[in-house]
């Protein structure tokens, strides 16, 4: 181990969904650590994002691209690699929900989930584990959810957009961690962003989820970064086909 162990300089990492919230959080996070990293937008340019990584003297990509098309999450693998010189973390956040009750769930919303929430992940993982298993070590932290636990309410793609997560990140870690790649999750409770604005607004609904959490709040972005860096890190290097769940105890109430 190295002396400091939750250290990543000298690495390169490719964060999606990084233009807000938890992924603007974990690129962040990934740079105070020590490493160089490539931001992508779905919806939008990752442009502060990477100012703000460039801000702790790392190096910095902006990169935009639709995860719903096939051909995007390869060519951003390559756009880190070309780059950035390497890749040797990949964080896949980026994702999407489309709310309708299961009886009247239309096809064209199951399969832009899908697509963008457990297809691009298997694909970015295909492409980066490629890089990966060829120089010997690389770090994957997909995103869960606790939905990859539990079924949620009019949430049905999702729900199995990210039980699919869960269960590709042990099978690419099955085949992987012999050959020095880890595959690992972050399962994240009730974020405080704006993808949760309306529950938190909700007084009914969070005076709800507040009664269940154990820690008795919402959680933060930066909460969800402090355990992707250390998956991302040697400290985990013991630690394979993991779904670590981020909660605040909701899970366990």
């Amino acid at each position: 181990m190295t002396a400091n162990p939750f250290r990543l300089d000298g690495t390169v990492a490719l964060v999606t969904g990084a233009a807000t919230g938890i992924g603007a959080a974990i690129a962040e996070a990934l740079a105070s650590a020590g490493a160089d990293v490539a931001c992508h937008g779905n919806q939008r340019a990752p442009d502060a994002t990477a100012e703000r990584v460039r801000g702790l003297d790392k190096r910095a990509l902006s990169l935009r691209g639709d995860l719903g098309k096939k051909e995007t999450g390869r060519a951003l693998v390559e756009a880190t690699v070309e780059g950035l010189g390497r890749i040797d973390v990949v964080v896949n956040n980026a994702g999407t929900i489309r709310r309708a009750p299961a009886a009247e769930y239309g096809e064209e919303d199951w399969a832009t989930v899908i697509e963008v929430n457990l297809s691009s992940v298997f694909r970015v993982c295909q492409a980066a584990g490629q890089h990966m298993l060829a120089q010997g070590r690389g770090k994957i932290v997909n995103v869960a959810s606790l939905l990859s636990f539990q079924g949620g309410i009019t949430v049905p793609a999702y729900a199995a957009s990210k039980g699919g997560v869960a269960q590709l990140t042990k099978a690419l870690a099955n085949e992987w961690a012999a050959r020095g790649v880890n595959v690992n999750a972050v399962a994240p409770g009730y974020v405080r962003t704006e993808n949760t604005l309306a529950l938190q607004q909700n007084e009914t609904r969070n005076r709800q989820i507040l009664e269940r959490i154990p820690a008795g709040r919402w959680g933060e972005p930066s909460d969800i970064a402090g355990a992707v860096v250390f998956l991302s890190s040697k400290a985990s290097d013991y630690v394979n086909g993991h779904v670590l769940v981020v909660d605040g105890g909701w899970m366990g109430r």
